[in-house]
This record gives C-alpha cells, structure tokens and sequence, in this order.
C-alpha cells in the first residue's frame, strides 16, 4: 500500500471539503504518520472516512473530525491544553505539536501505555500522560488555553468550561445518538462565555460521562 498517495488523498478529498483550510494543521497531518498510531490489523485502514476501533470500546475519530476540531481550536505555540481521552496518541501528537504543553488523561491503562511507546517513537517530549477518570473534568493543571474531549458527552460539564482561561476554547462532542453535536466554547477576556456549533457527528462517549436523569412518568 502506498501510505504517502493516501495520507494526499485522505487530505485533499475528505479534510480539505470539511472546510479545514488552516495551513499549519494540514501540514501537519501530511507530517504525522496516521499509521503508525492505528492497531496493526486497521493500517490499512488508517486514512479511511471512518472510525477505527482502538480496543476497550474506544475508536479513532474520523481524520475529518479530528482535524476540523484541531482548526477550530486555533492552537498556539504557548497554549497549555487538556486532552481527556488519550486514546491512540495520535490526536495527542498533533495537539503537542501545535500547542506548548499537553496533559492528556485516559481511564483505560492499556490504552495510556501503548500511547506512550508510540508518542516516545516520534519524539513527542511536551506531553505528561496521565491515568484516571476526566469525564466529569481535570482541573489540577488548569487554567487551560484549550481543552479537547475526544469522547461524546450527553451534557458538558461545568468543571470544563470553568478550567478555561480568559481566552481559552474548549472543543467537545454533545448529545445523545444520534443527535449529538461538535461544539466550541470560548472563554471572552471578560470572563464570559460564548458557544458555537460546528457540525453534527457521532462518536462514542467517554466512559463515565454524566447523563441527564431519564424522565419517568
């Protein structure tokens, strides 16, 4: 297989149409090798137009998904971020390259350690891996400039939006299958609060996520 013709392809024909034209993320995902964070039975499958499992119940986003919610991030080089759902790495690698420094939680051990092995190969050095359950938020390292969640939440937590800094956005999945949408939330230099929709999607929640108590007559 020729993983260079279809990193270009999984580029120009599934990002670049999603409306991600910020040259610094596109560089970057023809820079880092999908590949090599994908289970080894999928990599042949790792610039499809699709979820790949990861084992544990946990999948890798569509690239589209992955690199639309990096764009809408607007990440700078000084930028302090929180990834809550490790998961491959391979978001995680991107995040530390467009950003300063990322602490990224994730509640499955397994899927923390394997990370490690492969975000040491490609010299990845500004990530601290952390184990535990983030779903209802991570504040000891906050305030954050920017806080990804790579899995669903049926309601976002509070303890996210309040971890921001003045300044800080927060990119996150919400809903219920299958309405569920991928929204940004940005902290104004006042202190208030903005929220804005992005497109509707559908990926699996994070374990643990806070459901809204079920209506019963």
């Amino acid at each position: 297989m020729n993983f260079e013709l279809a990193r270009f392809n999984m580029i120009e024909q599934q990002i670049r149409t999603w409306e991600v034209l910020d040259a610094r993320v596109l560089e970057l995902l023809g820079e880092v090798r999908r590949e090599d964070f994908v289970p080894e039975r999928f990599r042949k499958l790792a610039f499809a137009d699709m979820q790949i499992p990861i084992g544990h119940g946990q999948v890798m986003m569509e690239p589209k998904v992955e690199a639309r919610l990096l764009q809408e991030l607007e990440l700078r080089p000084t930028d302090r971020i929180l990834e809550v759902g490790t998961g491959s790495g391979y978001v995680t690698a991107l995040l530390a390259r467009l950003g300063g420094e990322v602490f990224s939680v994730e509640i499955v051990p397994e899927l923390s350690l394997a990370a490690r092995d492969r975000l040491a190969a490609h010299g990845v050095d500004n990530v601290h891996l952390e184990i535990g359950d983030a779903a209802a938020g991570w504040p000891r390292h906050a305030p954050y400039d920017a806080i990804l969640l790579t899995g669903s939440v049926p309601l976002l937590p509070q303890a996210f939006v309040d971890s921001l800094a003045p300044g800080g956005r927060l990119a996150a999945v919400v809903g219920r299958a299958p309405a569920m949408e991928a929204v940004v939330v940005s902290r104004r230099k006042d202190g208030g609060f903005e929220r804005r929709s992005l497109f509707e999607t559908v990926i699996p929640p994070l374990i643990n996520a806070e459901a809204p108590a079920e209506f019963v007559f």
